[in-house]
């Protein structure tokens, strides 16, 4: 006796794929391949993406100096003009097109379009014209999505006036993964996920993390990386990932909480 196959759709898990400055230049076959077997493997995927390279270039071809509070960079009046269009005129479009000459459907976005990002501004006396989301407005996301196509996010938003506000790449990959319940949240590095005596780790826990970072087993550049891990945790994405080009990497959880 032969049996049907369930005619049920398979249900699409959604995904958000953060990609850091550094990596916007260093891209490969082996990511595009990998993003391509997410998505054949019924993953919806939008990607968001900072420009710190970039925009830390096109400011200091400007001689605007700039600094950073706490992992933010205090974005004044003269610097905002251009790191708005370094991120939506330069980086954006330069990674949509790696994106479809790779055969990914993909389509630039900044926070302006279809009121995509609502923001105010966080606090102008420390950080200038860096912006604070108040609402991810995912109608345009949902709409892409549903017809295959990867929505590519700058992390630009505006106040309600239409002024232009910088935001953390971090923060709006967060945001977004929330707003569009994903299960997951990839932060893509150089670095391959987290090593811990010479071997990536698959899976680990926060508890685990603070352990590592108070024996020195995680310093440096990567301190940052998962901090940033477990804020996204804080605010309720249920999985984290540090990965490589490969997209394969280090999972964190947040710590079980037994009764």
């Amino acid at each position: 006796m032969t049996t049907s196959k369930s005619t049920q759709p398979t249900a699409l898990k959604r995904l958000v794929i953060k990609l850091g400055g550094s990596m916007l230049e260093g891209l490969n076959e082996n990511f595009f391949a990998n993003f391509k077997k997410l998505q054949a493997a019924d993953h919806e995927i939008v990607i968001v993406h900072g420009g710190g390279p970039a925009i830390n270039a096109a400011l200091a071809a400007n001689g605007v100096t700039t600094t950073a509070i706490n992992g933010i960079r205090v974005t004044s009046a003269e610097a905002i003009g251009i790191v708005q269009s370094t991120l939506v005129g330069q980086v954006n479009p330069a990674l949509v097109h790696q994106l479809n000459k790779n055969g990914i459907q993909a389509i630039g976005l900044s926070g302006y379009d279809s009121q995509l990002l609502e923001c105010t501004i966080l606090d102008e006396a420390t950080y200038g014209f860096v912006g604070d989301i108040k609402q991810v407005n995912t109608s345009l996301i949902e709409t892409l999505l549903q017809h295959g196509i990867t929505p590519v996010i700058s992390s630009i938003g505006c106040t309600i006036e239409g002024n232009p506000l910088n935001i953390n790449a971090d923060t709006v990959a967060s945001e977004v993964a929330l707003a569009i319940k994903a299960e997951s949240l990839q932060l893509v590095t150089d670095t391959p996920g987290i090593k811990i005596g010479g071997e990536v780790q698959e899976i680990v826990t926060s508890e685990k993390i603070s352990h590592w970072i108070s024996s020195g087993d995680i310093y440096g550049g990567m301190i940052p990386k998962v901090t940033a891990a477990l804020d996204c945790l804080t605010a309720g994405i249920p999985s984290v990932e540090i990965v490589g080009d490969q997209l394969s990497g280090t999972t964190i959880l947040q710590q079980e909480v037994y009764a």
